[in-house]
């Protein structure tokens, strides 16, 4: 599809208004659209309580006690693979004085949990982490209360140990019988703005690398995914989606796949088709026949990949300026100009995504390993038409399911399967081509960035513009769903609209850190583009900080400077940035020139390079620096990872082994990104629909080593870092291979696609 044809499709579904496209229809009030835009986050209750305990307040959404002592601890956020689970447990065992095996925790259940919006953005210790520790502090407290006031002693001679509430001469009760000395609101009751916590210096459970509890099922064969999940009763369906974005369905063959073996029910809703059967092999068999006999026509023509910057550029914004500081002109020493592109990405997730939805006694459930339960059950309330009260979300954790990828487009399936087969269980599993093909991919970005150096050479300025497509159409809004727009009678999406500042969508990261007298930046956001796109780990931050730390290792070659040394000298207002950058420097052995020098690799066609990248997630989370060295073959177009040093500081560190492995994990991921991964597509549609047409890094590709120290920061808040050290080591990657080929590459994926 061209920019002319993209602006004739906006034309008929929106109108220009101040230079912003802003769509025609709405489904959901303005607060709802903004919300559910955002973090899908309930309204204020107290914005002076730390964490999530501001939305939600009463102590008791939180923790519960049970009279017989058990402990029930609740988290809105929900475990992605990333080990949040393990992490949140320490933190109220921490406070509490329990061990994991004496709790029983809850994760992501509209019915049980608290509302914290999605699991998203790096915010689940920040927000449910610091929630959970001021919460079990105040619960200490209060049990501690509750025993002294029925022995008749001091609340300070009270301690919790080992699971019981003990007190003067040996003297103990269980947690539910402290209980009973408190008025009868118990833990009913909001949270107060201070809470009681233990000193740092005296944490048992916080800051020790508790093994993590998700891991056994996932190594042993268990239950660990959704897409395990059995039900007594359980029907299996598959779905049919359409060839091509905007395709519709003209003719099926319902009757002959009626009559398959173990075939329950074939369905058709518009363009919508999906059949049920007794068994997942016969369900395949079926959706394959009803596939085969389906006739379709129309769908979206794509522009080509190589075309995609131009498309973006001509398209309908609203432009944002993000900041705007000092005064504009040209630079009085030498200056850099560039522009910097990123292609569709897919999450490539390994399962293929699953749900499980049961219509029962009026009530739908809906098993399903989606970020964001309440926003999800809200969406798929509208899509079913049924009260918010009679639908509940049960997170259960999926096999590959970072980012908005199909997770919740299969919820809808389940539940919208569920509701034609009351009573019985509905297990929905897209196969691998749907989910590469319908997926939300990451979008196609463009920034264009000129900078330039004082007379002093120093960053005097700096100007930067950017085009992104959404990076988040979460749902919330049942439109948002796949399903919702091939019914008979679709439901539109609402419209798509920025992600604010700090947070930021296109523009996350868009801001350097750096000490720079002069900037101006643009976001020209884009409100309908070719694909449809949300988010991806880290959003903008991938683009925007290879594009940032390129340009600065640029100007410190300009200013005749070691790269480490021009960032630590720009960020003399940033202590904590200039310790990690210290770091991750000092592991690496990186010495003043060493961006300069070369030296044989084990391969004589290879030639070495190293780089840097920095940056602090959201300018507000976790601060990360990275060192690389590669070996770039020319021949070949291909490049190993030598080594990798990355130091990082994300507050209290609550389980050090698990920030590591999201550090690691993080650098590897954004190694497959950067150096190779991007989606096919063309006037045709989609192309890359399995892994042979959407390659992703290998264990060949893998970095040889990897070296990360933490620098914890006890006491002070957590901050997120899980999408933390995607952008750095991009960056660190672009700046080794400039190095390593002497010439600096723009454009990502950075290595060229074999013909």
């Amino acid at each position: 599809m061209s920019a002319h044809d993209l602006q004739a499709d906006a034309g008929r579904r929106a109108v220009l208004k101040g230079g912003a496209l802003v769509v025609a229809f709405s489904l959901l009030p303005a607060a709802a659209r903004a919300e559910f835009n955002a973090m899908g986050l309930p309204k204020l209750a107290n914005p002076r309580l730390p964490g999530s305990l501001k939305n939600t307040p009463l102590l008791d959404a939180w923790i519960q006690v049970a009279a017989d002592g058990k402990v029930t601890v609740c988290s809105g956020k929900v475990e992605l693979g990333t080990g949040v689970r393990t992490a949140l447990m320490q933190v109220a065992l921490e406070q509490l004085e329990l061990a994991p095996a004496d709790i029983r925790f809850i994760g992501g259940d509209t019915l049980l949990t608290p509302n914290e919006g999605y699991t998203a953005g790096s915010h689940t210790m920040a927000d449910s982490g610091t929630a959970l520790l001021h919460a079990s502090a105040q619960v200490a407290a209060l049990l501690r209360a509750g025993a002294a006031r029925q022995w008749l002693v001091a609340p300070d001679s009270v301690v919790l140990r080992a699971g019981r509430v003990r007190g003067p001469g040996g003297i103990s009760m269980h947690y539910g019988a402290a209980l009973k000395g408190l008025d009868a609101a118990g833990l009913h009751r909001a949270a107060s703005e201070t809470s009681p916590l233990r000193a740092p210096a005296e944490y048992r459970m916080i800051g020790a690398s508790l093994p993590r509890v998700d891991i056994p099922a996932k190594v042993s064969g268990g239950a660990a995914y959704v897409q395990d999940l059995r039900l007594p009763g359980m029907l299996h369906a598959r779905v049919v989606r359409p060839p091509r974005l905007g395709a519709r369905l003209v003719q099926a063959d319902l009757a002959a796949v009626r009559r398959l073996p173990g075939v329950r029910q074939v369905l058709r809703d518009g363009s919508y088709l999906a059949v049920l059967a007794d068994d997942e092999w016969r369900a395949v068999g079926a959706m394959q026949a009803l596939a085969a006999g389906a006739r379709w026509e129309g769908g979206k023509t794509l522009p080509r990949p190589d075309a995609i910057h131009a498309t973006l550029q001509a398209l309908p914004s609203q432009d944002i300026v993000i900041l705007e500081q000092g005064r504009q002109r040209a630079a009085a020493g030498p200056s850099v100009s560039a522009r910097y592109t990123k292609q569709y990405v897919a999450h490539g997730s390994i399962g293929p995504s699953c749900a499980v939805g049961l219509l029962k006694d009026g009530v739908l459930t809906v098993w399903t390993h989606t970020q964001g339960v309440y926003p999800l059950r809200a969406a798929l309330a509208e899509l079913v038409r049924m009260p918010l009260e009679k639908v509940r979300c049960i997170h259960t954790e999926g096999s590959g399911c970072y980012g908005h990828n199909a997770a919740d487009d299969v919820a809808a399936d389940a539940a919208l399967l569920a509701c034609a087969a009351p009573g019985s269980p509905v297990r929905v599993q897209l196969m691998r081509d749907q989910e590469h093909l319908w997926e939300p991919y990451a979008p196609a970005m463009l920034a264009t960035v000129q900078a330039g150096l004082g007379a002093d050479g120093r960053i005097d300025q700096w100007n930067y513009e950017l085009w992104s497509g959404s990076h988040n159409e979460r749902p919330g809004n049942a439109g948002k769903l796949t399903a919702a727009g091939l019914l008979a009678a679709p439901i539109l999406p609402t419209p798509s609209l920025p992600m604010p500042m700090p947070e930021g969508g296109g523009d996350r990261n868009a801001l350097p850190l750096y000490d720079i007298p002069n900037a101006r930046i643009v976001n020209h956001f884009l409100p309908v583009t070719p694909l449809r796109t949300s988010a991806m780990r880290s959003l903008g931050a991938h683009l925007n900080l290879v594009a940032i730390e390129s340009t600065i290792d640029q100007l410190a070659a300009l200013a005749k400077a070691d790269p480490v040394r021009f960032r630590l000298d720009h960020l003399a207002s940033q202590p904590r940035a200039q310790a990690v950058v210290e770091r991750a420097a000092r592991m690496f052995g990186w010495k003043p020139g060493a961006d300069r020098s070369a030296s044989p690799a084990p391969q004589a066609a290879s030639r070495r390079g190293v780089g840097f990248g920095f940056g602090q997630y959201k300018n507000r989370m976790a601060f990360v620096a990275i060192a690389v060295e590669v070996a770039y073959d020319p021949d070949r177009e291909s490049l190993r990872i030598l080594r990798v040093a990355c130091a990082a500081d994300c507050g209290q560190v609550v389980n050090p082994d698990g920030v590591r492995n999201q550090l690691e994990g993080a650098i590897i991921q954004s190694a497959s990104w950067t150096l190779q991964e991007r989606l096919s597509y063309g006037p045709g549609g989609v192309a890359s629909f399995d892994w042979s047409t959407y390659p992703i890094l290998r264990f060949s590709g893998v970095p040889e080593r990897i070296d990360v120290a933490l620098l914890d920061q006890p006491g002070q808040p957590m901050l997120g870092v899980a999408e933390a050290a995607q952008g750095p080591m991009a960056a660190a990657l672009a700046n080794a291979l400039a190095r390593a080929s002497g010439v600096r590459r723009h454009d990502l994926p950075l290595l060229r696609q074999s013909s």
